[in-house]
């Protein structure tokens, strides 16, 4: 065992405990078995969020826990902070929360009662939304905004896709043609659009399901955005399963249950997620399968952007003004 957890587990006074990781993506994350309980420790890595972010993240997650979601809640250390810096690496403490996850990127899913779950994933993004539009942030508080700019501005927070070095040449138009496009329309909907707290990120791997219970984990991306950003990222790595429709149709309506939203621009959301994970990708290139990852991703995004642009009212490949 590593120095870091070693004196991680003695600031949360967790001496006694077994501790075995369990994920190593953004960050480390250990389980932790005491006989106080289980804990997730998470070891951040260095420069991904500032101590203001990790903060607000932290102070975020306890709101939601405290008003009924199951999200992994903060568990303060022996002095009383809810994260410290040791050996320049931010580490802090989560509740554990059981189950398994829902399923695997690219892998069919295996879940018997998929739609029911479905209803479930909409409504928990619903209760999210909705406890957030309630809820003061404190003083300070710092997250990443999904906006416009964040999606499809000159620096998007997950890259600059366009300039991923594995795409065609046609394929570089395609994606500046939808930058470009995607960008007017936002400029056009953002009026109307939900905007607010999201999770940004629930996906397959962070919906863990625990028999009939539904729990959502890894806020690491969170921040301000659009609602169907949310509602986009939760349904684009199941487009490919032969009762998407049911599923997409089970998310809607568990969601529109318990809180409005417009979902009339969700194939624009939908494009605008996946080409994220083109720009996501490229710096992680060179890591284990980086280059299959990068193929799936890319093939993905060109299909749902040459669709939208494809369908988008009075535009297409050739009357767009490409942005260089």
């Amino acid at each position: 065992m590593d120095s870091l957890v070693v004196k991680s587990r003695t600031l949360w006074g967790l001496e006694d405990s077994q501790i075995i990781l369990v994920a190593e993506r953004e960050n480390r994350v250990f389980k932790v078995t005491s006989r106080n309980g289980t804990f997730a420790l998470r070891v951040h890595r260095k420069g991904l969020r500032t101590d203001a972010e990790l903060l607000s993240e932290l102070c975020w997650m306890a709101e939601l826990s405290s008003a009924g979601l199951s999200v992994p809640c903060p568990v303060a250390s022996a002095r009383g902070s809810l994260f410290h810096l040791i050996e320049d690496h931010q580490v802090d403490m989560l509740t554990w929360l059981g189950g398994s996850p829902l399923g695997k990127t690219s892998e069919p899913l295996q879940h018997s009662d998929r739609v029911e779950v479905f209803c479930q994933i909409g409504q928990t993004l619903a209760q999210l939304h909705r406890i957030s539009d309630a809820w003061i942030p404190p003083d300070g508080f710092v997250r990443g905004s999904w906006n416009r700019a964040g999606l499809v501005g000159t620096d998007p927070l997950w890259g600059r896709f366009w300039e991923n070095p594995d795409l065609t040449s046609a394929e570089v138009q395609t994606l500046r043609a939808f930058r470009e496009a995607s960008h007017e329309d936002l400029v056009r909907l953002e009026v109307t659009l939900d905007y607010g707290l999201i999770h940004a990120d629930a996906v397959r791997e962070n919906i863990m399901i625990d028999e009939s219970s539904l729990h959502l984990i890894d806020f690491d991306d969170s921040g301000y955005g659009y609602r169907l950003f949310d509602v986009a990222t939760a349904l684009l790595k199941n487009m490919g399963e032969p009762d998407f429709p049911e599923l997409k149709d089970a998310l809607l309506q568990g969601y529109l249950g318990l809180r409005p939203l417009d979902v009339s621009a969700l194939d624009l959301f939908l494009a605008l997620r996946a080409v994220t994970y083109v720009g996501w990708n490229i710096s992680r290139l060179e890591e284990p399968n980086g280059r299959i990852r990068n193929s799936r991703m890319i093939a993905q995004a060109i299909a749902l952007t040459e669709t939208y642009l494809s369908t988008r009212t009075g535009s297409s490949l050739s009357t767009i003004e490409v942005s260089r």
